[in-house]
């Protein structure tokens, strides 16, 4: 895969030595990273003119009028409060009109929850839509269907907890204050540093993140196997209260 006549491996070597800022998002010096522009609900898109949200349980107006009427594949992300690093993740197909529960899983969000205007070291997840463009992680790719960037720079530092190091083995980059079609250890912040970066899915460690959400290793192989950029997948996240209203 290339970029602007770049490959993306040179992307990502060229990535290695800012990774650590990179991974802040998910991982400060505490596994604490941050994450960009919550608020902002339109980072995936016009509002379609008809809701292409219609039979997505949970998901209101406000949200849903997000999901462009392309997308075919939605990850929800329903966290259990606005305090609650607890979650579920729903895969929703489109069949013809209607909306298919596919496969759920339990997950974790950001240590402190939610916030619709996340910044930097919060430890909250922003909550809004955003597009899932690229993929990658320290392990091969297990047969990812979004361009898949393998890369040992994704490594978490061994002096995380153990219980971390292998959290960053499969990454989905979620496009929040990050560069559609850039490996997700790109460190570019189109916004500033301040909103924070980083957001991905990524593999689940048994608790909260510094803002990302994360799964089990079975999660994130199905949702790389499975989510079609022909598809135009993306990603409606936020606690219950926030998705609904």
């Amino acid at each position: 895969m290339r970029m602007n006549g770049v490959p993306r491996a040179a992307i990502a070597l060229a990535a290695t030595g800012t990774l650590l800022a990179a991974l802040a998002a998910c991982g400060d010096a505490r596994h604490g990273g941050s994450s960009p522009q919550a608020g902002r609900t339109g980072a995936a898109g016009k509002a379609a003119d008809i809701p292409a949200h219609r039979g997505i349980p949970g998901v209101g107006e406000r949200l849903g009028r997000r999901i462009p009427a392309d997308t075919g594949q939605v990850v929800a992300v329903y966290g259990e409060g606005r305090d609650s690093p607890d979650s579920k993740v729903v895969l929703y197909t489109k069949r013809g009109s209607a909306w298919e529960e596919t496969r759920s899983w339990p997950a974790h969000n950001g240590k402190k929850g939610w916030t619709a205007d996340h910044h930097e070291g919060d430890r909250r997840s922003p909550v809004g839509v955003f597009t899932l463009t690229d993929a990658g992680g320290v392990l091969p790719d297990p047969g990812a269907r979004l361009p898949y960037t393998r890369d040992a720079s994704f490594a978490a530092p061994r002096w995380w907890a153990e219980s971390h190091w292998h959290d960053f083995d499969y990454v989905i980059a979620i496009d929040y204050n990050r560069v559609k079609g850039a490996p997700p250890n790109d460190p570019a912040r189109p916004e500033g540093q301040s909103k924070g970066g980083g957001i991905w899915l990524h593999m689940d460690h048994g608790s909260g993140t510094s803002a990302c959400v994360s799964l089990s290793r079975p999660a994130m192989e199905y949702l790389l196997r499975t989510l079609d950029p022909d598809r135009h997948p993306v990603v409606v996240m936020g606690d219950r209260a926030g998705l609904e209203s």
